[in-house]
């Protein structure tokens, strides 16, 4: 009950492909995500438009959510490395400074957040578990919510990377890229 995992980023070590939050979020990704509570009934869903930028110190990305009752919401990351496949992070509603580990083909996010639900404001905790896939352009999230130690919800997110305009997916082949 209370969203304890034994996981930890060193069960991922010398998974492949090698998963760096510079490299996939530099460009452009959208998103797509349910949020469940924790009874499992679908509470919302979403899509998000990630603008990233690299320029060799931080990363920024420019989230802009859509939500399916028509609410809009932009959330801007500022994440720089720190130390060997460790981030950090920070963006409006997260309290104090998010944290990560990267190690094979998953990243393992947490943060505390001011989550606002209607008028009211709840301080939550995130703990995000990211995996690269195969094709180096397509990651799932699941992004477990905690209050107090027990879980409220569960995030359920699929990012794509996109090329260019016309919003074609791109697959990484080597070290360079291939449109579909």
């Amino acid at each position: 009950m209370t969203g304890c995992s034994s996981m930890k980023p060193e069960d991922f070590a010398g998974t492949e492909p090698q998963f760096r939050l510079e490299e996939f979020f530099e460009g452009q990704t959208r998103a797509w995500g349910i949020f469940e509570d924790r009874f499992s009934n679908l509470r919302r869903q979403f899509t998000v438009d990630i603008d990233g930028t690299w320029d060799d110190e931080t990363l920024t990305l420019v989230e802009d959510f859509v939500y399916e009752d028509g609410e809009e919401e932009r959330r801007v990351w500022v994440i720089r490395p720190d130390g060997e496949g460790g981030y950090t992070g920070e963006a409006d509603g997260v309290i104090g400074t998010a944290s990560g580990v990267a190690r094979g083909n998953a990243v393992n996010w947490q943060y505390h957040f001011d989550l606002e639900v209607g008028t009211r404001s709840f301080k939550v905790h995130f703990n995000d578990w990211m995996f690269l896939q195969p094709d180096g352009e397509t990651m799932i999230n699941r992004a477990y919510v905690t209050k107090w130690g027990f879980r409220v919800g569960t995030a359920s997110i699929f990012f794509r990377r996109i090329d260019g305009e016309d919003g074609q997916a791109s697959r990484a082949v080597g070290n360079g890229t291939v449109a579909q």
